[in-house]
C-alpha cells in the first residue's frame, strides 16, 4: 500500500531532509512519527531533497506500507488514509516545525521523486528598500544594498531553457548539470521584499541559491544583465558572485502528470537517471548540445 504525504516545514532547526546519524532531519523526524503511530519501520521518498536550512511548503514523499503497516491503517482509530495526517502531527506536536498537511492513497504508478515533471521553488530577499524584519530573519535573506529589480528580473529570464548551468551547479562526480529552467522571475511582494519564482524540470546542488545570487549581484550593480547568461555558457563555477544562504529559499510546489501518466513518467526518469551515472567524459547527454 502505498501512501502520498504533502509535507510543510521550517528547515531552521534541520540539518536538510535526508536521514543523518546522530543529526536531526525532515525525514528522520517524520518516519520516527509514522513509525510510532503503525509500528515497524518507515522509509519515505521525496520528491526533492533540501539542504540544511531550506523550507518547504509544498513537499510531497511517499511511502510503501507493510502488510503489517496497512493493516494496523486499516484496523485501528485511523479510518482511512486522510486520517493518518492528524495523527501524525499529534505525535509531532502542536507548535512542530514540520508538518504533514495531507496522507492520501497514491494512485497507481506514483512515485514522488520520479513521477515529477517539475518543481518550483521562492527565494526571498529584503533590501535596504523594505528593510530588515526581525521576524522574517528564518525566511528571508537581508542584503544591505537597494536593488534594481528590473535588472534582476531581466537577468532571470535570460536564463530560461535547456541549458547546462554548471556554471550554477555545485558539482558531483558522474552527475548532469543539464536542466530546463523553466520559469524565473523576480517581483516584489505587498511588503516589498523582492520574490523569486524559480521552475526547472529538476535542480542540481545548490542551483537556485546560486542563481538568485547572481541575479542580486546584477541587482547590485557588480554584473551587468547580460553577464549571467555568459556566466552559464563559460560552464565553470566562478567568484563574480556568491551563492545566498539557505534561509530564504522554500520549496513551494511539485508538478506531476496526470494519474495515468505517471506511471511513464517514473521510467523516463529512471532511464534518464541511469543515462547520466552513464555520462561521457563532457559530463553531457547523448544527443544533448
Amino acid at each position: 500500500m502505498r501512501l502520498r504525504l504533502d509535507i510543510a516545514y521550517d528547515g531552521t532547526g534541520f540539518s536538510g531532509w535526508a536521514r543523518q546519524p546522530q543529526l536531526r532531519t525532515v525525514q528522520g523526524s517524520i518516519e520516527a512519527a509514522i513509525s510510532r503511530v503503525l509500528g515497524g519501520d518507515a522509509q519515505l521518498v521525496v520528491a526533492g531533497r533540501t539542504d540544511a536550512g531550506v523550507h518547504a511548503s509544498g513537499q510531497v514523499a511517499h511511502i510503501d506500507l507493510t502488510a503489517a503497516q496497512a493493516s494496523r491503517l486499516e484496523r485501528g482509530r485511523i479510518s482511512d488514509a486522510a486520517g493518518l495526517a492528524p495523527r501524525l502531527n499529534g505525535v509531532l506536536g502542536r507548535y512542530a516545525d514540520v508538518t504533514v498537511r495531507a496522507t492520501a492513497a497514491a494512485p497507481i504508478g506514483f512515485d514522488a521523486r520520479f513521477s515529477a515533471v517539475w518543481r518550483r521553488y521562492a527565494y526571498r530577499v529584503a533590501d535596504r528598500t523594505v528593510g530588515y524584519d526581525p521576524l522574517e530573519r528564518f525566511r528571508t535573506t537581508f542584503v544591505p544594498a537597494s536593488l534594481d529589480e528590473k535588472a534582476m528580473d531581466a537577468a532571470a529570464r535570460s536564463l530560461v531553457g535547456l541549458h547546462d548551468f554548471a556554471a550554477y551547479c555545485k558539482p558531483r562526480p558522474e552527475a548532469t548539470t543539464i536542466r530546463t529552467l523553466l520559469e524565473f522571475d523576480w517581483r516584489r511582494d505587498v511588503s516589498g521584499v523582492l520574490v523569486a519564482n524559480v521552475k526547472a524540470d529538476a535542480f542540481c546542488h545548490s542551483m537556485v541559491r546560486a542563481l538568485v545570487g547572481a541575479c542580486v549581484a546584477v541587482g547590485e550593480g557588480r554584473l551587468q544583465v547580460d553577464d549571467v547568461a555568459r556566466l552559464r555558457d563559460e560552464g565553470t563555477r566562478t567568484s563574480a558572485f556568491a551563492v545566498l544562504a539557505a534561509r530564504g529559499l522554500t520549496l513551494t510546489e511539485v508538478g506531476y502528470p496526470a494519474d495515468d501518466l505517471l506511471a511513464s513518467r517514473a521510467e523516463q526518469t529512471r532511464a534518464r537517471r541511469d543515462a547520466d551515472a552513464q555520462l561521457p567524459s563532457d559530463g553531457k547527454l547523448p544527443g544533448v548540445a
